[in-house]
């Protein structure tokens, strides 16, 4: 499990992990052994996500289905995985239960139908929108925007990297081990600034899929030495 000198994680919220991403990250991290929340507006939806990664897991998986507030207020971390119409809605009703921990937000500023252009808000990103509402009581990063739910399912040898962008550096690092818990390689890719770069790929990867009939593009950093 991951571990920094300020931040043990055990337990991972996951707001509005009843679609694939969210379920796909929830299954990563409870094969890693981690406690997950699954966190949706109506509980009976986040149980029955729950069970289905249960059932993936052949029922061995620590996981649960409970409403968006309760899973941020009784995790260490929580992880944000909602369309971007529903950006805003969800961070101000969470924004109580989100003090003194970190964020990650997966959201991209997707706005169909033209998903394959890169739109993006008046704050510069939706993780830069996301500390704006959430203010300084609370760490930003944003990650996971370009691993599809079909590599989060495949784990260890995907070829496809995952850019960290946050708030601080201690942020991104506890970040970047949840990224390989996952199975995955996590790079630091600097200040939450820069997650307008990170997000915009998300766009030309979706176009890319559709251009050349592939479910799952991704990125990957070379000529940087990758540990064993």
């Amino acid at each position: 499990m991951s571990e920094n000198p300020e931040v043990t994680i055990r337990v991972i919220a996951i707001l509005g992990g009843t679609g694939k991403e969210g379920k796909g990250l929830a299954f990563a991290w409870a094969k890693a052994g981690y406690k997950i929340l699954i966190g949706s507006r109506q509980v009976e939806k986040a149980q029955a996500a729950a069970e289905d990664v249960r059932q993936m897991m052949a029922g061995t998986a620590d996981i649960h289905g409970v409403t968006n507030p309760e899973a941020a207020e009784q995790a260490d971390i929580v992880v944000m995985t909602v369309p971007f119409a529903a950006h805003r809605t969800m961070l101000e009703s969470v924004k109580p239960n989100l003090a003194g921990k970190i964020l990650v937000d997966v959201t991209v500023p997707l706005v169909p139908p033209k998903v394959t252009k890169v739109q993006m808000p008046p704050a510069g990103s939706a993780a830069q929108e996301a500390k704006e509402i959430v203010g300084e009581a609370t760490e930003v990063v944003a990650a996971f925007q370009n691993i599809s739910y079909e590599n989060l399912l495949s784990g260890e040898g995907v070829e496809c990297d995952v850019l960290v962008t946050g708030s601080s550096k201690a942020a991104r690092e506890t970040v970047i081990k949840l990224v390989e818990d996952a199975g995955l390689i996590g790079w630091d890719a600097g200040p939450i600034e820069n997650s307008v770069v990170v997000e915009g790929l998300t766009s030309i990867l979706i176009g890319l899929n559709k251009k050349y009939g592939v479910e799952s593009s991704g990125i990957r950093i070379t000529g940087i030495p990758r540990q064993a």
